[in-house]
């Protein structure tokens, strides 16, 4: 019977400090957050749930290596990005590196909000990833929890995708911004002619 490799430990990937291992990225996105945002994907998350839109993102493995500050100049290069979102992959894991991207944009005049399978208990627990609670410090918006199948909404009303997952306003100035849906889709073409098809579950599919 064969079985099923695992994914390393993610404290055995080495990412060189100040950059982020990410999946994918994208300007102007307006169905993972509020108003107009650049998204990131970061690579690696051992949770592997049913239904999971990113499954290329589960692997602890090297796929995109990006310098924080190149990533920061990206994302403020564009004046229609108003804030910036993290999704996964587990962004926890790369708490550190998005603590300290988050800090610069929010500087400039961004927000942030972030995606994760944790819950907000467990990521200010002992046991969360390093710099969780740093992580946590900057952001506006917490969509916190696992996404499970068999809770699936698929609602035009719903920012989540689960009934499990929670919305969390960390910054009371975004309390009346939860307007998103979270099975609206939107296809970005780059300019190699390859396509992101990003929205549904916070997912992201590169064709």
């Amino acid at each position: 019977m064969e079985t099923k490799p695992s994914n390393p430990s993610p404290e055995l990937i080495e990412i060189p400090p100040g950059y982020l291992n990410i999946m994918g990225y994208v300007d102007e996105s307006e169905v993972n957050g509020p108003g107009s945002r650049a998204v990131i994907w970061v690579q690696g998350c051992p949770r592997e749930c049913p239904g999971c839109f990113n499954p290329e993102s589960w692997p602890f493995k090297i796929n995109q290596l990006i310098a924080v500050d190149t990533l920061v100049e990206k994302i403020l290069s564009k004046p229609q990005n108003t804030g910036v979102t993290f999704s996964g992959g587990e962004p926890f894991w790369q708490a550190t590196a998005l603590a300290s991207l988050a800090h610069k944009v929010k500087a400039a005049g961004l927000n942030v909000m972030s995606f994760t399978g944790f819950t907000l208990n467990q990521l200010q627990s002992e046991s969360a990833p390093p710099d969780s609670l740093t992580l946590l410090e900057q952001l506006d918006i917490l969509i916190d929890g696992p996404f499970v199948e068999s809770l699936a909404i698929n609602s035009p009303d719903s920012p989540v995708s689960s009934s499990n997952q929670r919305v969390r306003v960390l910054n009371p100035a975004f309390a009346d911004q939860i307007t998103w849906a979270s099975d609206q889709i939107e296809i970005h073409v780059l300019k190699d002619g390859s396509r992101i098809v990003t929205g549904y579950q916070g997912g992201l599919k590169l064709t």
